[in-house]
């Protein structure tokens, strides 16, 4: 089975992505190898998802795997956006997040939000033509977290199709349908295509 260096330190993303993929690739976590994480300096998910998986590949010589992700209010203008993990600070946990955000939108009526994943893989540091998918997950805010699955904002994302919030999904069903899950889906298409 073929190695891919998951460039993350996110430890929720490693479980997803390593249940997802079993079968297929054999997922290192950039910890496992003593990869740094790089500043995440780009302006789009795009752009970070590229940083983090050239960085993950230049030090491990292995393809690369990474996504960046992040959930986009409508009322607040796509915030919190790139910015996340990091909205309530450069070490805010996800309760801080999560917090941060419910006081931001007290004021609004309008709770739509989408979750939106970039996944890229390149084969080596300096592949020129990187494989790259960026899908989006509807849905919209609660006033208040429920459930305790997943992470990040999951207990405040609500699913109208499934009148449950994210945290409320079992992760085989959240992983079939979340931004990531798509994306990786569409990802593992097209890599299976080129075998």
């Amino acid at each position: 089975m073929k190695k891919i260096i998951l460039a993350t330190g996110n430890e929720g993303k490693v479980r997803e992505l390593n249940d997802m993929l079993k079968g297929h690739y054999n997922v290192i976590s950039q910890n496992d190898m003593q990869v740094k994480e790089v500043p995440e300096t780009g302006t789009t998910f795009i752009e970070n998802a590229l940083i983090k998986a050239r960085n993950a590949s230049l030090h491990s010589k292995l393809p690369a795997l990474a996504d960046d992700s992040g959930l986009q209010v409508e009322a607040l203008n796509g915030d919190p956006g790139i910015y996340s993990a990091r909205y309530a600070g450069v070490d805010a946990t996800d309760k801080d997040n999560i917090e941060k955000l419910i006081l931001n939108m007290n004021q609004y009526s309008n709770r739509k939000a989408h979750f939106c994943c970039a996944m890229v893989f390149i084969h080596s540091a300096n592949d020129p033509s990187p494989i790259i998918i960026e899908k989006q997950w509807e849905g919209e805010l609660l006033r208040e977290p429920i459930g305790v699955n997943g992470f990040g904002y999951d207990p405040i994302f609500y699913l109208p199709d499934h009148d449950c919030s994210s945290a409320q999904l079992q992760p085989h069903v959240k992983n079939e349908i979340s931004h990531r899950g798509q994306a990786l889906s569409e990802l593992l298409k097209q890599l299976l295509s080129f075998e």
